[in-house]
């Protein structure tokens, strides 16, 4: 389930992050591994996280992810290996919440860019997810809520 998209200023938030890019076929692969190092880097930095993961998808091709995966931190980042300093950028974006399994993202984005369309909007060519409830709060799909964001031009 989508809930209905609506427009919102986002608050540019410091990061830790890892920066990808990997055949789409290998995003589950990925995941919960930079997932797990970006958390011990910022626990063992004391710097967060203090909020959820996110993917901030810089370009996407049929073929191909270039993204960073992050958490927000409260302090600047030292790199560690592969995590990084990094950041989500502030600004106007379309925003909506999706309800439900990972594996229905691909087609909650396709109805949100719908709507962002029919509105007339302009596209930044970057968005990105906010994992604010997934399986590590609940087990079940049900209870699981995606933060969708598309910065807007202008």
């Amino acid at each position: 389930m989508l809930e209905t998209p609506h427009l919102t200023r986002a608050e540019g938030q410091p990061a830790a992050v890892i920066r990808l890019t990997i055949p789409r076929s290998q995003i589950q692969a990925v995941m919960g591994p930079g997932i797990g190092e970006l958390v011990a880097a910022v626990k063992a930095q004391g710097i967060g996280p203090t909020g959820p993961v996110f993917a901030h998808y810089h370009t996407m091709t049929p073929d191909s992810f270039d993204f960073d995966i992050g958490v927000p931190v409260c302090a600047p980042v030292t790199p560690t290996g592969r995590v990084q300093a990094g950041s989500l950028p502030g600004g106007l974006v379309a925003r909506t919440v999706y309800h439900g399994n990972y594996d229905g993202l691909h087609g909650a984005w396709g109805q949100f860019m719908e709507w962002i369309a029919a509105g007339g909007h302009a596209k930044a060519p970057d968005l990105w997810e906010v994992y604010v409830k997934g399986p590590d709060a609940n087990p079940d799909p049900a209870t699981w809520r995606t933060e969708l964001n598309q910065p807007l031009l202008g």
